[in-house]
């Protein structure tokens, strides 16, 4: 047998998609470490290389990507149904740039390996700084000797509809395809059943109207109903900060004078810092989805919504579903929308011995997170004082999870306002909407102590809910 081939470097991280990439861009820019990147596909970008193609950021290009290089011209749409508001990448867009950023960034340092279409398979059992991976082209199998840290940039394990087959029963005959396949329809349908009501959900739903689809040709299996977040209220530049503080201090306004959950809820959305679907249902979920109200008032020409739980069953009459079975008509196109997206995974400390696991510190703020994370690794000596720092969250799912996330941002954000050096670099990263570190010393005075007073209405909003609902149990 051939000896293994074994490269050797600082840092290894596993995963070219974008909290990777992210990572590596930063950790590139603030150090001379040399790192070897491992990844499943043939070209950067994770699971953007699988998305369906009419895919778009749902938040502007200027907030994602990598430190280092701009995402798109930074210009306001003209046209459609995001006319007014700062451009949304496409998916096309978005290759390129993370190829752009290997090929004219990473690679040309002399300081980073990339193995694309490779496997890792672990650290080797007897030699716990080697790491072992193959192609999955050639089989060929090689080593990386790691002298600091082996970084898991794939623990969030997002997917997409084409990456997994549904998790219900779909009966012989019936038409069943993925967002992907869409624009290759060549034939058109009778009627369409978007199944799923997330963010792949109300793409779906937006591509058909775009092409003409009346909206009585459309229903949309629901299961859950999202609070969803205005687009409006996340646009880049200097010309937002006016509304910027408004809607913070409208924020703050709306915990502090609520006294239950569902007060508060009211009080978001009258002031527009939530939105939802239909005003006769209250949302039990929160996944970060954002729309513009354009985007909003088409999706509710789509009046057929099935309300009755998760798909069990699409049959050749019937669609089965968790609160009752409804009937299914004749010719039906389904479009599978129900892949998990960012599934639930547990909190983990970031920075352990000779790995890290990169999570979402800022909710809903993967790239940031993931180049903030290198800057502190960069900057920092102490794992402890680094897992102070960067506190991983859950990614939200129920309603609930609002008020959890926006207590963690607080948590974070009152962390990071006892180190200078930290707001001076949130203030500088392209990647992060606002610039608290260049505020004068009275308005951080009153965001430091307007966040104390949210974060502890919020904790105590959650722990009423809590109680409201052991009491209702018993």
């Amino acid at each position: 047998m051939s000896e293994r081939e074994i490269i050797e470097v600082d840092y290894l991280i596993v995963g070219a998609g974008a909290m990777g990439i992210a990572f590596a861009d930063t950790l590139l820019s603030e150090t001379d470490a040399t790192v070897a990147i491992v990844d499943r596909y043939g070209r950067p970008g994770g699971h953007w290389t699988v998305a369906y193609p009419f895919v778009r950021l749902h938040q502007p290009s200027s907030f994602y990507g990598v430190n280092s290089r701009e995402l798109g011209t930074g210009e306001v749409d003209q046209h459609g149904w995001n006319a007014g508001l700062h451009e949304l990448a496409s998916s096309d867009e978005i290759l390129t740039y993370f190829d752009q950023v290997m090929r004219k960034t990473l690679l040309p340092s002399g300081r980073v390996s990339y193995f694309p279409m490779s496997h890792y398979d672990g650290a080797d059992p007897a030699r716990p700084d080697v790491q072992r991976c193959h192609s999955v082209v050639t089989g060929r199998e090689f080593d990386i000797r790691v002298r600091r840290r082996t970084v898991d940039a794939t623990y969030m394990n997002v997917t997409v509809p084409a990456m997994c087959p549904p998790k219900y029963e779909v009966a012989s005959g019936v038409r069943l395809i993925t967002p992907n396949q869409l624009p290759a329809l060549d034939q058109q349908a009778s009627h369409y059943t978007v199944v799923g009501a997330g963010k792949t959900g109300i793409d779906a739903c937006l591509w058909l109207l775009q092409h003409g689809v009346d909206p009585s040709g459309i229903t949309w299996i629901m299961p859950r109903d999202s609070w969803l977040l205005d687009r409006a209220q996340i646009q880049p530049g200097p010309e937002s900060a006016a509304s910027d503080a408004e809607s913070f201090t409208a924020r703050i306004r709306a915990v502090l004078e609520s006294r239950t959950v569902e007060e508060l809820f009211q009080r978001l959305e009258a002031g527009g810092l939530l939105l939802r679907l239909s005003s006769d249902v209250t949302p039990t979920a929160y996944r970060c989805a954002t729309v513009s109200r354009t985007e909003l008032e088409q999706l509710r020409r789509i009046t057929d919504i099935v309300r009755h739980g998760r798909v069990r069953r699409i049959g050749a009459d019937t669609v089965e579903l968790g609160g009752a079975t409804v009937p299914a008509r004749p010719g039906t196109l389904y479009i599978d929308c129900t892949a998990d997206g960012l599934e639930a995974r547990p909190v983990v400390p970031m920075f352990s011995g000779s790995r890290i696991t990169l999570q979402t510190l800022v909710p809903c703020q993967q790239v940031f997170s993931a180049a903030f994370a290198a800057h502190v690794e960069a900057t920092y000596e102490d794992d402890a004082e680094k897992n102070r720092i960067c506190v991983a969250a859950p990614h939200p799912n129920t309603a609930l999870d609002w008020l959890r996330s926006s207590a963690h941002l607080d948590d974070l954000l009152l962390r990071w306002f006892a180190d200078r050096g930290l707001l001076e670099w949130c203030d500088a990263s392209r990647l992060t909407k606002y610039s608290i570190g260049s505020l004068p010393d009275e308005l951080r005075t009153a965001l430091f102590e307007g966040l104390h007073a949210e974060r502890k209405q919020l904790q105590q909003l959650l722990a009423h809910e809590d109680q409201t609902v052991a009491v209702a149990a018993n």
